[in-house]
């Protein structure tokens, strides 16, 4: 025993001895008399020149070193400055093998940090150039060394501790002379205290960032309550709030506030993460959020909700400084939110009780994100949407004008490189869409893509009285994609749809069509160009409108009469039933060579051309004349006229008044002559049969009355 009291004795009066020595040290020794010699050392290392030129002082209890204004050159200039640096360290701390940093104080530091028009920075001259050999053994040397360490490492928590740190007046400053652009951190503070691993300790930053392109600051605030674990693998944040107020050209001058609230914690050993009550705002657009995370590789599990509160989004632009957009209705883009549970197993992300607002519109339904593959599928269903409000507003007179080819260059369509990396599947529902004045019912739409192969496998709806279906192929999976299109419409009613589609009011009646067409190309001018297919159209029971096209066969069948029309009123419709015919599809020109209707003692006949790239109608129609089909006595129906076509054409621009299309064609009507001399030559050789057959019948009539009255005559003598 008196000898473990001995040895404990002896090392307590080493400690006394070192202690006092140490302490005897740092008063007799004066650190200001060896200047000098550190400025030469870090000249003799290094390719700075370093001057100090405050005081230089240290103390025993605590254990501690100040500097103040001290300097650092690089090539002549400023490399890094600072007014004051205070370390100070708790010394019987270093005693106990607890290490408690009493004070860290780092007063006016200014670093310069500038790229070279080559893209070389500064930093990268501080150490001068080794020759090959010696930077491998240095390499080598800091392997073995880091190697030793992590063999040393015995997996002991950190034991550490710091009274209070103060940052205070710090900037940094960096330019690019490469690009021209400059990044300046100033007035950058940092105050934190009672940092101890294992509790929480509350921390303060401050700042202001500038940049020169663009034009761009930030006046930062930020303040918390921070815990680490002793092995620094678990760490929390809470009451956090962070102001950051902005300003600059990416806001038009407008100065923006954006903040951060909530509190956070992750555990990298269990790799989970939480964030609860987190709320993010910019302007008048706030976030909130509670998620959970669990796994930080591939696959993640998440789950938690996320909303975004009813906002403005003309105010949200206004606010950030952009152009307003313009719209057709100004009351529209005034109340957009957005909520959603967040879930699903590992690897996949999926949006439970999703909820869309626009304005009056809202959509529910259900979204999933895979992480392995980046499949998206989504299952949305609206009420309704009116998507004319949101269009952009006609100027004065754009409604009266023809429209005009673009004359700037013609973009693709579709971005395929991204086209050929999604995989969807998408089905959307609208109870109510009104679009380019449309109004179409119980929409629905199918989507998928895959592999560069986008399919619209069914669009289909309700509107004015009949339906729709329709779908689509686009094939991109060569640089030239390929379109299929089938469409089916059924007793769609073409006088309302065409009078609120373009206000043309010539087409009454229920239509019938059926689509099939192909196409390749990503342009507009390509598809048009390249489409080939056919459209086979019926339309029961209606009429044209605008025009009468019994007056015009009345005009003919009275020239060949040669009476005048007497009749003033003929009314501005034709009514027809069961119009019909093919559109052969050729590019941009639609030929119809079969278009047959029923008119009242009419048949009518056509055929012509649509260019629907210059809006052309050309079209040849004849009215055959099957029974009477007017009551003016000039227009009576003669043995000479039935049958007879009267000519029509139709010609001129579509997008015009559709009145002036259709006129009775005088040039054509000479074969009509040519049908009615014809139909007179064989009336009059009927004729005149018909007068040499009675004549030749009254003869024989006269001589069997003549040799029957001779035989009754002796008959009765």
């Amino acid at each position: 025993m008196k000898a473990v009291r001995y040895v404990l004795i002896g090392i307590v009066a080493l400690i006394v001895l070192a202690v006092a020595a140490v302490a005897i040290a740092m008063a007799v020794i004066n650190p200001n008399d060896y200047k000098p010699q550190i400025e030469q050392a870090v000249e003799d290392a290094t390719n700075l020149d370093l001057i100090l030129e405050g005081d230089i002082g240290w103390s025993f209890i605590p254990l501690g070193l100040e500097l103040n204004s001290v300097e650092a050159t690089l090539e002549g200039d400023r490399f890094v400055a600072l007014e004051q640096l205070v370390a100070q360290i708790d010394f019987w701390s270093l005693i106990a093998m607890s290490p408690r940093v009493n004070t860290f104080v780092l007063d006016g530091l200014d670093a310069r940090l500038e790229v070279d028009e080559q893209g070389n920075g500064n930093w990268t001259r501080i150490m001068p150039e080794e020759s090959a050999g010696a930077a491998t053994e240095e390499s080598a040397g800091t392997q073995d060394e880091q190697a030793q360490e992590g063999e040393g490492a015995g997996g002991e928590p950190l034991n550490f501790n710091v009274e209070n740190v103060q940052i205070s007046n710090a900037q940094v400053h960096y330019t690019d002379k490469s690009t021209g652009q400059s990044v300046t951190l100033e007035n950058f503070t940092v105050n934190a205290s009672n940092i101890t691993l294992g509790s929480e300790f509350p921390l303060e930053i401050g700042f202001r960032v500038a940049t020169t392109q663009p034009t761009f600051e930030v006046d930062g605030s930020i303040s918390a309550r921070l815990a680490a674990n002793e092995a620094l693998n678990e760490f929390a944040v809470s009451s956090l709030n962070a102001v950051f107020d902005m300003t600059g050209e990416p806001f038009g001058g407008k100065e923006v506030t954006a903040e951060l609230g909530g509190s956070a914690r992750a555990n990298l050993e269990n790799e989970t993460a939480t964030l609860s009550g987190f709320t993010a705002s910019l302007a008048n657009l706030n976030l909130s959020t509670d998620l959970d995370v669990s796994g930080f590789g591939n696959k993640p599990t998440l789950s938690g909700k996320i909303s975004i509160a009813e906002f403005s989004l003309k105010d949200l632009l206004n606010n950030l400084g952009q152009p307003a957009v313009e719209t057709s209705d100004a009351d529209v883009l005034e109340a957009i939110a957005f909520s959603t549970g967040i879930g699903g197993p590992a690897g996949k992300v999926e949006l439970t009780n999703l909820t869309i607002k626009l304005d009056d519109t809202t959509f529910n339904g259900s979204g999933s994100y895979n992480l392995a593959d980046s499949g998206i599928v989504f299952n949305l269903q609206g009420d309704q949407l009116n998507a004319d409000r949101y269009l952009p507003p006609k100027a004065e007179g754009e409604a009266e004008e023809a429209p005009t080819a673009a004359t700037g260059p013609e973009g693709d369509l579709l971005p395929l490189e991204t086209l050929r990396s999604l995989l969807l599947d998408i089905d959307l529902g609208l109870g109510q869409l009104i679009v380019s004045n449309l109004t179409i019912n119980e929409i629905k739409a199918s989507t998928t893509a895959k592999n560069g192969l986008l399919k619209i496998d069914e669009f289909s709806g309700k509107l004015y009285k009949g339906s729709f279906g329709a779908n689509v192929t686009i094939d991109a999976r060569s640089d030239n994609p390929k379109w299929t299109v089938a469409s089916d419409v059924t007793n769609v009613q073409t006088l309302p749809l065409l009078t609120d589609l373009a206000e043309v009011d010539m087409l009454g009646g229920g239509a019938n069509l059926k689509v099939n067409a192909t196409t390749t190309g990503n342009r507009i001018s390509s598809l048009r160009s390249n489409a080939d297919g056919q459209i086979s159209f019926n339309l029961a029971e209606g009429e044209f409108r605008r025009m009468n096209l019994t007056r015009m066969a009345c005009q003919g069948i009275a020239l060949v009469n040669q009476e005048d029309l007497t009749t003033t009123d003929w009314g501005t419709s034709t009514p027809f039933n069961d119009m019909r015919g093919t559109l052969d599809i050729n590019g941009n020109t639609l030929n119809n060579t079969d278009l047959v209707a029923a008119l009242a003692g009419m048949r009518l006949e056509g055929n012509g051309t649509v260019d629907m790239a210059q809006s052309q109608l050309d079209y040849e129609v004849g009215l055959r004349i099957v029974g009477e089909i007017h009551r003016d006595e000039a227009c009576r129906v003669t043995e000479y006229v039935e049958n007879a076509v009267i000519p029509v054409e139709c010609r001129g621009n579509f997008a015009e008044d559709p009145a002036d299309l259709c006129s009775f064609d005088g040039s054509r009507f000479r074969d009509t002559l040519k049908t009615i001399a014809e139909n007179a030559a064989k009336a009059k050789a009927r004729e005149e049969v018909d007068k040499a057959k009675a004549r030749a019948e009254e003869k024989v009539k006269e001589k069997v009355q003549e040799q029957l009255g001779d035989k009754l005559k002796g008959l009765f003598n």
